[in-house]
């Protein structure tokens, strides 16, 4: 991801806080799961564990200022979510952020 992306990123946090289903686990392997911190883990172990809709392991004040508490372990779900496409912007309009348009 490119810095620009990663600032958008870090003042936004909408897609880590969009559904309490969404931050699934789906082509993680053992190893990799077993990287992130149980305590950040459902208890289905299908996913990440949320409070509300809000991944446990973003940290701040959405649209404002966040990050994300296990980012270099984070699940493949939370690494295919990019700025400005239709899952980021689904996010964005649910918390009362302007769309991010994607220029070529």
């Amino acid at each position: 991801m490119s810095a620009v992306a990663e600032n958008v990123c870090q003042n936004c946090g909408a897609c880590c806080a969009y559904s309490a289903n969404w931050p699934r686990f789906t082509v993680e392997d053992d190893a990799a799961l077993d990287l992130i911190p149980a305590e950040y883990v459902n208890e289905r172990q299908s996913g990440m564990r949320c409070e509300g809709d809000r991944c446990s392991a973003l940290s701040g004040e959405i649209g404002a200022a966040t990050s994300c508490t296990i980012y270099a372990v984070r699940p493949e779900v939370c690494r295919t979510c990019l700025p400005g496409d239709v899952e980021c912007n689904m996010a964005r309009r649910r918390h009362g952020l302007p769309a991010i348009e994607v220029r070529p």
